[in-house]
């Protein structure tokens, strides 16, 4: 067997019998983790970590951040089903188990410092783990589910996730436009007011205690998923679509940003399997005479401000800039970004997450000198600010 820990907040464990990789574990797995679990606790209590009135750190809170691989030979291997995914012999439990006593305390005796580290990797697990329990039982404990009965979820009539959708839209004009635009059977709309928490400089109470972070959980059903995996579930999920509707300018771009990272760090089974979306609202308005049309980029702008003069220069064409979405009107939201028959959607999707998650730690961390320098090496490249 092999371990190491990460700065992650999950486990990720793997294992082989006979060389044969063991999706679901089994004996072999469980043995190992009954027994790190117990040695991690003998340790906090002998160095006077864990006091007698303190409870001992469950698994979850000892394993979290590790990354092991668990590999056994067997003579006579017994797989549940017939996929070889779970080892059901116990003799392997007892195996892995009895090495794991006897190997891992003597590498802790030998690196007492790393023990350490590790026990302090568990408290800090714990803490998170009983924020997260208290979170969750205020959430449980308030009402779920509004008809905008608190200004916020104007929740759509239909109970079918499938052909249901909501969009995330950034204050109340564009809320309350948002509102009246929609087709209010299948249309949610969730105001949020003003920027987000940025979840990756917060802790998990305080994540979970920003009011438009708890509303999102509570409108979304299908719980978080951050540390541990708790009651995430992504079958409660009431939408088939979960649509950021921001601004097409830089303050939009970062409250996507924001959206995007508490996303990723609590829900980001909904970004995996396609949920996520981006609306793309238009950034300006042409008018000849009664004629009106909408651009979604400089490039379209200029081509139908072409097509509306038909070939005369003297033509002339009055170009706006939409400031925002609070100041379309209800019939222009729904033509240009909600109708779905016309609509622009960017579906948000995760190619690499071992890269994402290190582009979410530069970007939005504590540390200014990697953002800086992040910055500074791709300002080259940008053009245009906005969509």
């Amino acid at each position: 067997m092999a371990f190491q820990y990460t700065s992650e907040f999950h486990e990720n464990i793997l294992g082989f019998c006979n060389n044969i990789y063991n999706s679901e574990g089994g004996a072999h797995i469980t043995g190992f983790k009954t027994a790190f679990t117990g040695i991690i606790n003998s340790y906090a209590r002998e160095l006077g970590i864990l006091k007698d009135k303190d409870a001992n750190f469950n698994g979850a809170d000892v394993r979290n951040g590790m990354t092991a691989v668990v590999s056994v030979k067997h003579p006579d291997p017994r797989f549940e089903g017939q996929t070889k995914t779970k080892l059901d012999n116990q003799d392997a439990n007892r195996a892995t188990a009895k090495v794991t006593n006897d190997e891992v305390p003597l590498y802790f005796d030998k690196n007492l410092e790393v023990l350490k580290t590790v026990i302090s990797c568990a408290e800090k697990a714990a803490k998170i783990r009983k924020a997260e329990e208290k979170a969750k039982t205020n959430l449980l404990t308030k009402q779920k589910f509004s008809f905008d009965s608190n200004g916020k979820l104007a929740n759509c009539e239909s109970k079918n996730p499938e052909e249901c959708e909501v969009f995330i839209v950034e204050g109340d004009s564009a809320g309350g436009s948002a509102k009246t635009a929609r087709n209010r059977r299948t249309q949610a709309i969730l105001p949020i007011r003003g920027k987000i928490l940025n979840v990756e400089k917060a802790s998990i109470d305080k994540a979970l205690a920003n009011a438009e972070i708890k509303t999102m959980i509570n409108a979304f059903g299908c719980g978080f998923s951050e540390g541990y995996g708790n009651d995430f579930d992504i079958t409660k999920l009431r939408y088939d679509k979960i649509i950021i509707m921001a601004d097409a300018d830089v303050d939009g771009a970062h409250i996507r940003t924001l959206l995007l990272t508490f996303f990723f760090r609590y829900m980001r089974p909904l970004i995996e399997e396609g949920y996520v979306y981006s609306a793309v609202p238009p950034l300006y308005k042409l008018t000849r005479g009664t004629t009106s049309r909408v651009a979604y980029s400089d490039e379209e702008r200029d081509r139908i401000s072409a097509e509306m003069r038909g070939g005369n220069p003297n033509v002339t064409i009055n170009i706006s800039r939409f400031k925002g979405l609070g100041e379309m009107d209800a019939h222009e939201l729904w033509e240009t970004t909600m109708d779905p028959n016309t609509r622009t959607l960017r579906r948000i999707t995760l190619d690499d997450a071992v890269k994402a998650d290190a582009t979410f730690t530069v970007l939005m961390g504590e540390k200014v000198e990697p953002r800086k320098e992040f910055i500074e090496q791709r300002a080259k490249y940008a053009v245009n600010l906005d969509y």
